[in-house]
C-alpha cells in the first residue's frame, strides 16, 4: 500500500454511517426530477430539490433541448475561447444579460465554475475580497485560488463587514462577495446595507443569485431586483441548475469586467462550453418564468403556508423567508436517524449535518418547486411532524 493510499484509508467516517444503515447520499433516483420521483421502485415525494420553478419537466424545455442536440450534436468538443462558442451561447449571453440588467454576459459550463473563475482572478495581491462565513463552497474556493488578502465577516453581520472594510488600505480595490439567498438557511442577503457600505467605502458588490433567479423580484429576476438595487451591484451570478432547470452558470456585469473575464478566467477559458441541449433548454425556462408569472406566486404562497406550519409545530426554522426552509436539528446523529424515516414515510430531504455546519447547527433542508400542490405539502408537514415527536425534537 502506497503512502496515499495508507492515508486515505483511514478516511472511515462515511464507512460507520453506511454501517449504522442511516447513511443517506446517493440514493439513486430512476425517474424525472419531479415533486415525485421514483427511488428503488418506489414513489415518494421530493423535498430535497433545486428546481424551484419546477421546469425540468417542462415540454418547452426538453423540446428545446432536444432539438438543439438534433442541430448542433451532443457537445461543442472545445473551449468557448477556441471552437466551443455557438449562436445560440450568445443568444442565451444577450437575453441573461437583459434579463438581470446588465450590459453582457458570459456562461460557463457549471455555476460552481463561475465563482471559482470569476473571484480568483477579478482583484490582485494587494485588493480585499471580503465574504459572508456562510458563502457557498465555490465562492470560498475562489477566494482560496485569489492573490487578494481575504476577510471573512459574520453572517449577514453588517457591524462586521464595516470592521473589515475599514481595516483594508482605503485606495485598494474591495470586493465584497455574498449569496442573495444563502443556500442552507435560505435567508436573504441585507443588500441594502451592503450598497450602503459599498458607497461609504467605495467597495464593489458580487452577488451569487443561484437561489434568486426565478424565485425573487420582477419575474424572478433575483434579490437585486427584489431590492431595486441592480444598478448597485457590478457583477450578478446565476446558476441553471435550479430554476432554469438545466446545467451552467453566468456571470453579468459591465463590459470592461466580461471583456477582462473573456480573456482571463481559467474556468471559462480552460473548460468545453456548455452543452447545445443545456444553452438550448435554459433559453427555453428563462422565457417560460417570464410568461407564467403566476409560477412564482403559487411557490411563494406554498412558502408561507409551509413556514405558518413549521412554526405552529414548534420546529426552529430560522430567518428564512424563501422557498428554502432549514428544519433545524442541532444533533448529527439524529439528523440522520430523521432524514432515514422520513424517506421510509415516503418524504425525500437532504440533511445537513458536521462539517458542512457546526455540529450544533445540523438541519433537515427542506425545499419547494412551484409545481408542489398543497395536498403533497400537508402530506409531508404531516409526516415530519410525526417523524420530529418521534425524536423529541418538538413536542
Amino acid at each position: 500500500m502506497g503512502l496515499l493510499q495508507e492515508k486515505l484509508s483511514k478516511y472511515l467516517y462515511s464507512r460507520e454511517v453506511k454501517e449504522s444503515g442511516y447513511y443517506p447520499y446517493f440514493r439513486e433516483i430512476d425517474s424525472k426530477q419531479d415533486t415525485e420521483v421514483v427511488i428503488n421502485g418506489r414513489k415518494v415525494l421530493m423535498f430535497g430539490s433545486n428546481s424551484y420553478m419546477g421546469l425540468t419537466c417542462h415540454p418547452k424545455v426538453i423540446e428545446a433541448a432536444v432539438e438543439a442536440t438534433k442541430k448542433y450534436g451532443t457537445g461543442c468538443a472545445g473551449s468557448r475561447f477556441l471552437n466551443g462558442t455557438l449562436d445560440i451561447h450568445l443568444q442565451l449571453e444577450h437575453q441573461l444579460a437583459e434579463f438581470v440588467g446588465k450590459d453582457e454576459a458570459i456562461c460557463y459550463s457549471t455555476g460552481f465554475q463561475v465563482n471559482l473563475g470569476v473571484v480568483s482572478c477579478l482583484t490582485g495581491r494587494e485588493d480585499y475580497i471580503l465574504w459572508d462565513e456562510l458563502d457557498h463552497a465555490s465562492i470560498i474556493e475562489g477566494r482560496r485560488l485569489s492573490f487578494s488578502t481575504p476577510i471573512k465577516f459574520k453572517h449577514n453581520d453588517m457591524e462586521s463587514l464595516e470592521k473589515g472594510l475599514k481595516s483594508c488600505q482605503p485606495d485598494k480595490v474591495k470586493l465584497i462577495v455574498v449569496d442573495g439567498v444563502f443556500s442552507m438557511e435560505g435567508d436573504i442577503v441585507d443588500l441594502p446595507e451592503i450598497v450602503r457600505l459599498s458607497k461609504k467605502y467605495n467597495a464593489n458588490i458580487m452577488v451569487d443569485e443561484a437561489h434568486g433567479i426565478g424565485v425573487l423580484g420582477r419575474q424572478g429576476r433575483g434579490v437585486c431586483d427584489h431590492f431595486g438595487l441592480t444598478q448597485d451591484v457590478d457583477l450578478i451570478m446565476g446558476t441553471f441548475s435550479k430554476s432554469l432547470a438545466t446545467l451552467g452558470g453566468f456571470i453579468a456585469a459591465d463590459k470592461d469586467t466580461i471583456e477582462f473575464l473573456r480573456h482571463n478566467s481559467r474556468s471559462y477559458i480552460f473548460s468545453a462550453s456548455m452543452t447545445p441541449a443545456s444553452a438550448a433548454g435554459t433559453m427555453a425556462a428563462l422565457q417560460i418564468i417570464k410568461d407564467e408569472p403566476e409560477r412564482q406566486k403559487h411557490l411563494f404562497d406554498l412558502t408561507h403556508y409551509a413556514l405558518d406550519h413549521f412554526r405552529a409545530m414548534g420546529i426552529e426554522i430560522g430567518k428564512t423567508q424563501t422557498p428554502i426552509i432549514p428544519l433545524f436539528i442541532r444533533d448529527n446523529q439524529k439528523t440522520f436517524i430523521v432524514t432515514k424515516m422520513l424517506f421510509d414515510e415516503g418524504i425525500f430531504v437532504n440533511p445537513v449535518i458536521a462539517p458542512a455546519v457546526a455540529p450544533s447547527d445540523t438541519l433537515i433542508r427542506f425545499s419547494l418547486m412551484a409545481t408542489h400542490t398543497f395536498d403533497q405539502l400537508d402530506i409531508a408537514l404531516e409526516k415530519i411532524q410525526k417523524c420530529f415527536k418521534k425524536l423529541d425534537i418538538i413536542q
